[in-house]
């Protein structure tokens, strides 16, 4: 089983974050950020990760120190579950159409950081939510779980809709990389012989 519990208290948030690679898209999400309860909860479904997330934020600040520790811990918990990564796929993509929106996706189990954000929001807020937040929960995932994810909209003028385009493309780009391809189930898919 790949699982994953990852308990974070600072003076900005208490989270706690259960994930389950192999899961079916079972997820219990409270955040105090309606928009972003939606957009994990659109993450688990269509990466098919069961995913439990509970934090106490300072959502009366503002939502980014809830946003990017939620991010933390999600990263963290994804590299906790994968081990030493044997047995991954490790690269995934997705190209996906939401409405007028169209997102591109593509992600590298690398060991190595990196975000090549091309996001670009027509609107400033969704609802209360900062746009720039997505760009800010994505950095924190990638420090946290050392991959190499692109983030590309060729088109879109929705905020919503590329913000949920955004967070199941990328999941789906995940659920790709992280499956055990059989061809590698007792190696590390990588001529270094470590991720």
């Amino acid at each position: 089983m790949r699982l994953a519990t990852i308990n974070r208290k600072t003076e900005e948030t208490d989270i706690v974050l259960n994930l389950d690679l192999d899961g079916s898209g079972i997820c219990t999400i409270s955040t105090g950020c309606g928009f972003l309860d939606h957009m994990l909860t659109l993450f688990a479904k269509h990466g098919r990760f069961d995913l439990d997330v509970k934090c106490i934020g300072d959502t009366q600040v503002d939502y980014h120190h809830t946003v990017e520790d939620i991010g933390i811990c999600l990263g963290t918990a994804f590299e906790k579950a994968l081990g030493d990564k044997k047995g991954v796929t490790r690269y995934g993509s997705c190209i996906l159409p939401m409405d007028e929106a169209l997102i591109l996706t593509a992600v590298d189990i690398s060991g190595r950081s990196c975000l090549s954000y091309g996001l670009s929001f027509q609107t400033q807020k969704i609802g209360e939510f900062d746009c720039e937040l997505v760009e800010e929960f994505f950095c924190a995932f990638v420090r946290n779980f050392p991959v190499a994810l692109h983030i590309r909209q060729p088109e879109g003028r929705n905020s919503h809709h590329i913000a949920e385009g955004a967070f199941k493309s990328v999941a789906r780009s995940l659920k790709e990389a992280v499956k055990i391809d059989s061809e590698y189930a007792n190696e590390i898919p990588s001529t270094k012989g470590i991720i």
